[in-house]
């Protein structure tokens, strides 16, 4: 798919008034990060990376999209001869995809000249905010499936063909073990699975008829939807007999699906009828509206169901604070002077300059996470140092001794360039896995999760409040003079 022109309006008005006023080429910085944890959560699961780094590795425009640049009746010459040569040539810092993430950190950071760095704002907001969302409400479903495994069933309901397709390859990386889109699958070299919709089932005299048609045209991968027209009175007692019919071929009933009713009694009622039978290796698959807080309820109910089928509110990422990440791109940096945007709402004050973000973790067995420091660029967290939270400037700690420091980010692309190739979904969904079982206890929780400590260094916190006192004392006084 071309993307050449997935950009909002303004980001072309900008670079053509930057050209006009010979600002193309000043060296800028721009962070991309979110204010706040996904579904009132205690953590994000950083995702789209790949997919951004092939964008801006291809990005060009061609002569069709010339054409409707000059179409509307905007630009200068000099604007539509730069965008005729544009390749993207800046660096990229970032943290590695799958990476546990949090509120206010710089996810990734775009260096390059001025009309580059801005030009490509939307469509990298689009890839991360989407994915990273998309990745962090996977690893929630999978979390409460516990060793049960996940399937993504929502291409049906995403939002639109490309939604489907990013949100495939998102949810594996949050835990997904496999997917139904087809596309997905061939694209991704995800596995796929399915069964058969209830139309299958009504396409036959009866019950029994259909399941046994469906038994002979896959005898080797048979999974029965069981729920038709009533699940313990007809659809498991049929399902039953295809399976006593299999055996005696030489061949075993893989599975049953429940997508309708008490998922938590009748996956229950199920797994003793089939255990009664003399099945107890048949699988359970439950589908029907699932997400984190219904899979979690379920097994709190002594469900017994062995895969969750999890489609639209995944996929369009359901629940509290759901529906999007709330990602902005904001200028650091500019001419090697650091830059802020100043808002009344503390949590919106960007944080200054290029940066480096740390990982202060224990040093038990399983190195779990202590707090994350972000600082100037050139520096490090020290202990026994003051550091500040980036919502509410009185709000400090001291960090403590003896803690593993580690580097979250890393470059990915010189030049324009990535500097590794990119790694497999399984090699980054396993990433994934490692880094949330390092969390502190109560990080995972649904309800009320242990915040996890995002920090600003003395040194950077003092440059954030300086640039903003010098922004707020630049402004005129109130009219009325009283500050209202």
């Amino acid at each position: 798919m071309n993307l050449s022109l997935l950009m909002d309006l303004y980001e072309l008005t900008m670079v053509a008034g930057y050209l006009r006023e010979g600002k193309q080429d000043e060296p800028a910085a721009f962070d991309l990060s979110f204010r706040r944890n996904p579904f009132e959560g205690g953590y994000a699961i950083f995702a789209g990376l790949d997919p951004a780094l092939d964008y801006l590795e291809n990005l060009q425009f061609g002569a069709e999209e010339l054409r409707y640049f000059e179409s509307l009746d905007l630009f200068e010459d000099a604007a539509l001869e730069w965008l005729r040569d544009f390749r993207f040539r800046g660096k990229v810092t970032a943290a590695a995809e799958g990476e546990v993430v949090f509120a206010h950190e710089p996810l990734l950071t775009v260096e390059g000249g001025l009309a580059e760095t801005q030009l490509v704002e939307t469509a990298l907001l689009n890839m991360i905010n989407f994915q990273t969302l998309i990745a962090t409400k996977a690893a929630r479903v999978a979390l409460e499936a516990d060793a049960n495994a996940v399937v993504e069933f929502g291409a049906r309901r995403a939002h639109g063909p490309d939604g489907a397709l990013s949100a495939s390859r998102a949810a594996r990386i949050g835990g997904a073990r496999a997917t139904s889109n087809l596309l997905a699958g061939q694209a991704f070299g995800l596995p796929v699975a399915g069964t058969q919709a209830h139309a299958w089932i009504m396409a036959f005299p009866d019950e029994l008829a259909a399941f046994r048609a469906y038994a002979a045209a896959f005898p080797k991968s048979c999974i029965l939807l069981v729920d038709t027209y009533d699940t313990l009175r007809s659809g498991l007692p049929h399902a039953i007999e295809v399976a006593t019919e299999l055996r005696a071929q030489g061949h075993e009933l893989r599975g049953i699906r429940l997508d309708s009713g008490d998922l938590a009694y009748l996956s229950r009622e199920a797994r003793r009828l089939l255990d009664d039978a003399g099945f107890p290796d048949v699988k359970i698959l439950a589908s029907n509206d699932l997400d984190e807080h219904v899979v979690a309820s379920i097994r709190q109910e002594g469900g017994r169901i062995d895969v969750y089928g999890v489609g639209t509110r995944l996929v369009t990422a359901a629940g509290d604070r759901g529906g999007a990440l709330g990602g902005v791109y904001k200028l650091v940096e500019l001419g090697g002077r650091p830059r802020i945007k100043v808002s009344a709402d503390r949590h919106k004050s960007t944080i200054p300059g290029r940066k480096k973000v740390w990982r202060l973790s224990e040093t038990d067995d399983e190195r779990h996470f202590a707090l994350d420091v972000i600082t100037a660029a050139g520096a490090a967290p020290e202990s026994g140092h003051r550091v500040y939270d980036p919502t509410n400037p009185i709000r400090w700690t001291v960090v403590d001794a003896g803690l593993l420091v580690e580097d979250v980010r890393s470059v990915v692309m010189e030049e324009g360039k990535r500097v590794h190739a990119a790694k497999s979904l399984d090699d980054i969904a396993a990433y994934a896995q490692a880094q949330l079982a390092r969390l502190p206890e109560g990080c995972q929780r649904l309800l009320n999760p242990h915040v996890y400590r995002v920090s600003l260094s003395a040194e950077l916190h003092a440059l954030r409040e300086a640039l903003i006192e010098a922004a707020t004392a630049a402004l005129p006084s109130p009219a009325n003079g009283n500050g209202r």
